[in-house]
């Protein structure tokens, strides 16, 4: 079992990017840590906002994060008064450098793999059963319009003494295929009986050589049927059905005049 590799990095370069676009010579171990640290204090203080990615870019003094969430207006807070505090937290971070923020919506939570899998961490943590829930993420994840999903949850599932995984699968993930748009999570569920580990792929399509992967938006729900618009519509035929009936009558008394 030790041939596996991340889906993520196979695809980067290929159909993916690098979630961090800088260079640096003599310091690139000190700003790969910082950016290890900006990451992990984002994830801690933004819980609530269900952050799925941080990509960071760096000029000379200048730091750009785009924090990629599914709730942009908890992440805000009111009045940007939550982003204005995280912004100072960051510039202190960075060493006075300037930091600019940039909130992006995840137009569809149910094809991120990583909210996928927080999504089914938190149901487990409420001792939810694990089946179930891996079961529904993967309902919800398919009907969003995903070509494949796969979920594992592994350790003491249910409380067994012996720890194991079981996981559930729908449609196709081609994980050798490079040009298939796979995004994978792992996330660790904390419960009475220890940790969980929860995994997830899914398989959103697939991307033309040259191109790189897009956010997928958000699923249309069908609209309902606007019931003026029927009577509008219902209204305007009995206009022409009368002007249609008034015609031939206006003709006979034409004739009958002559």
């Amino acid at each position: 079992m030790g041939q596996k590799v991340s889906p993520i990095g196979m695809r980067v370069g290929i159909i993916r990017d690098w979630e961090s676009r800088w260079y640096a010579e003599k310091d690139y171990g000190t700003l790969l840590m910082e950016d290890v640290k900006i990451r992990k204090y984002i994830d801690k203080e933004c819980k609530d906002a269900y952050v799925s990615r941080v990509e960071i870019e760096r000029s000379k003094n200048r730091v750009e994060i785009i924090i990629r969430t599914a709730r942009p207006g908890a992440l805000v807070g009111t009045n940007g008064e939550r982003i204005e505090a995280l912004k100072k937290a960051l510039i202190k971070m960075t060493g006075g450098k300037t930091v600019n923020l940039t909130v992006v919506e995840v137009a569809n939570p149910d094809l991120d793999a990583y909210l996928v899998a927080r999504r089914i961490a938190e149901q487990l943590e409420n001792r939810q059963s694990f089946r179930t829930v891996q079961k529904k993420a993967i309902q919800q994840t398919m009907r969003s319009g995903a070509k494949g999903i796969k979920t594992i949850v592994s350790g003491r599932l249910g409380g067994a003494e012996i720890a194991r995984g079981e996981g559930y699968s729908e449609g196709v993930v081609p994980l050798h295929t490079l040009r298939s748009d796979i995004d994978y999570a792992w996330v660790e569920a904390f419960t009475t009986y220890g940790k969980l580990g929860v995994k997830v792929w899914i398989c959103r399509g697939e991307v033309l050589p040259g191109q790189m992967v897009k956010e997928p938006e958000a699923a249309k729900l069908p609209q309902k049927p606007d019931r003026r618009n029927r009577r509008n519509d219902r209204v305007r035929k009995e206009k022409v059905n009368a002007t249609a009936k008034a015609e031939p009558a206006v003709a006979e008394d034409e004739k009958g005049g002559n």
